[in-house]
């Protein structure tokens, strides 16, 4: 155990200062149970099952569990790490190294355009679930009023891929070119209904009203999820991380006894050995976890910041790692079990049904679930699972950007600001913006934000820095020593070396390698977006991966002295109140009080 002594001050001998308490977790199971519900989301079960299926099968297993434990684990600690030994949020946290401050701005951004965006997919699950209640479901039958003349329940469109056609030759001898322009009701409810699509990002048209009432009734909810803090979230998070567990189990007891569900699952786990020697197959694996781990998010320091400072973060940080990984692993006997009925029951491969993302949940499901007895509960079931899956990522996503706005309030005028003014204020801005994505032309303005806001180069960027500063500016071997300080004990070694070596090269070789491999964001793999609107996707991109190096250029160039005195003055951690109760007497030549930031500082910080 490591013991310190009291802050020694010169001249006043042993002091000890009234510090302000922060907020923390009523348990310690609040705390496991937010990260689980952020951590865990829509990406375990739409994303994982497919990129297995795609990459090898089982053998895919192998390089995503090596790239686990170098990278996705140890940059997992380290976030919640450095928020419970900072006991701040995701911007103040960065004080352990002020000059890259804008590692929490970065984070901020990045997760303040997660939270406008990702709510879309709760709004469209809603408006399923609200249309679930009705028998026949309304995406099973041609002749409403969203519905073309060519929309077709019998639609063999799919047998012509693979020339297996199935049913009796004699009542089905229309040739291929007949089926050609027939549509499924299910694909037409989700563009025509739900969408309401216009022709691309030039063509907004109308705000869907339907849409936009369940838009502001998901925000409500939020609202009162986070209102409180972590009082209150970490109350709300039990349900909604656990529930989605229950209807999962379900839907996999329900789906297993369904014909062709075991050729699903073969499907599914079926090795293919040769894969391992693609380099794509270590890049989608590197890319899910840092999506599915919630990596550079700021998120993560936020709720590590209102941990006891003796918590053991460290078992923590394994003990989550092990429920996601394993979360996405189990979802891919549900989706599998379910597609594999699905190709059954159409007489087609498996690879025509096989779907991933918004494919998956919108299309690929309701159309396996009105082939089901009894559809719409099970309807029902999995979009009410859906809807809760995303809530709780959605309103702890959210926390953790109120968390870092709160922090970056001054004390002195912390007092005046009610939190739940600034929830409001931050929810009401988000909605504003979500309005651009419930028009005709909203699907488009939604993948924009997709596809560059947070994509795998913004958050493989954020963690390839984030090691940088704490390995090599903080220095690895002193933050071990820090979390020595906290859970009494230091931890395994190799955790030091992945900050410093493995993990920044594993996530600066996937960057390059999306930067190498760029494509321009398209629709459907036919629409293809106008220069413009690319741009405006990588504006947003920018937005987030420049605050970095020009916060580091801003305060070099405004600070006086050498670079070399410079260089040591932004590199001096800040250290909270808090520290100054176990900072070992050697240390109080690096203590530096708190003091509240420069007024130049601080309305750069707030333009930023």
């Amino acid at each position: 155990m490591a013991v310190v002594s009291p802050l020694v001050v010169p001249g006043m001998g042993e002091v000890k200062i009234p510090i302000p308490e922060r907020e923390t977790w009523t348990r310690q199971m609040d705390f496991i149970m937010s990260c689980v519900g952020f951590a865990v989301g829509l990406g375990n079960v739409w994303r994982f099952p497919y990129l297995c299926y795609k990459n090898g099968g089982g053998v895919f297993l192998i390089p995503y569990l090596l790239i686990v434990f170098v990278g996705g684990m140890p940059v997992f600690f380290l976030e919640v790490a450095l928020g419970q030994f900072m006991k701040q949020g995701g911007i103040s946290a960065w004080n352990i190294a002020p000059l890259f401050k804008g590692l929490g701005v970065s984070s901020m951004i990045i997760v303040f355009f997660c939270n406008t965006y990702y709510i879309m997919i709760l709004v469209w699950g809603l408006y399923y679930l609200l249309h679930s209640f009705t028998d026949p479901l309304p995406w099973a039958t041609c002749g409403n009023t969203w519905n073309t003349a060519n929309c077709t329940r019998v639609f063999r469109g799919d047998g012509c891929y693979n020339g297996s056609a199935s049913g009796n030759v004699s009542a089905f001898n229309s040739s291929c070119e007949e089926w050609a322009g027939q549509r499924s009701p299910i694909i037409e409810f989700w563009e025509n209904k739900v969408l309401r699509i216009s022709g691309g990002l030039d063509e907004p048209g109308n705000i869907n009203w339907e849409m936009t009432l369940c838009l502001l009734a998901t925000w409500i909810i939020v609202y009162f999820c986070v209102w409180k803090g972590v009082k209150s979230s970490g109350k709300v998070v039990y349900f909604t991380a656990l529930f989605p567990y229950l209807v999962l189990a379900v839907l996999l007891a329900h789906g297993v006894t369904l014909p062709g569900a075991l050729d699903g699952i073969v499907y599914y786990l079926k090795p293919d050995w040769s894969k391992l020697g693609e380099a794509q197959v270590w890049i989608d694996a590197g890319t899910q976890i840092f999506f599915s781990y919630a990596i550079g998010l700021g998120a993560l320091t936020a709720l590590g910041s209102y941990n006891h400072f003796h918590n053991n973060c460290y078992q923590d940080a394994y003990v989550l790692a092990v429920i996601n990984s394993g979360t996405s692993f189990f979802a891919g006997f549900v989706v599998f079990s379910v597609l594999g009925f699905m190709a059954s029951e159409q007489g087609v491969d498996i690879s025509r049904v096989a779907e991933s993302g918004p494919g998956l949940v919108f299309i690929a499901y309701p159309k396996a679930v009105t082939l089901m007895p009894l559809a719409p509960f099970w309807a029902t079931l999995f979009f009410f699972m859906l809807l809760i899956l995303g809530l709780d990522s959605q309103f702890v996503g959210v926390e953790g950007f109120i968390t870092g706005i709160m922090d970056m309030i001054p004390n002195s005028v912390a007092g005046s600001v009610r939190r739940e003014v600034v929830v409001a204020i931050c929810c009401f801005i988000c909605f504003i913006i979500d309005l651009s994505m419930v028009t005709e032309g909203g699907m488009f303005v939604f993948q924009l934000f997709d596809y560059y806001s947070a994509s795998g180069m913004t958050l493989l960027w954020q963690a390839f820095w984030e090691c940088v500063v704490v390995a090599w500016v903080y220095g690895a071997a002193r933050f071990m020593d820090d979390i020595a300080r906290m859970i009494g004990y230091q931890p395994m070694p190799l955790v030091k070396w992945c900050w410093a070596f493995i993990t920044p090269c594993l996530c600066m070789g996937i960057f390059l390698f999306h930067v190498v491999n760029y494509r321009p964001v398209s629709y459907n793999s036919s629409y293809v977006y106008p220069w413009w609107g690319e741009a405006v996707g990588w504006c947003l991109a920018l937005s987030s991966m420049l605050c970095i190096p020009v916060t580091v250029l801003f305060k070099l160039l405004t600070c006086k002295g050498s670079l070399l005195e410079r260089w040591q003055h932004l590199t001096t951690p800040v250290w909270g109140r808090h520290h100054l109760e176990y900072l070992a007497h050697e240390s109080k030549a690096k203590l530096r009080p708190p003091a509240g930031p420069e007024k130049s500082t601080l309305l750069f910080e707030t333009v930023i």
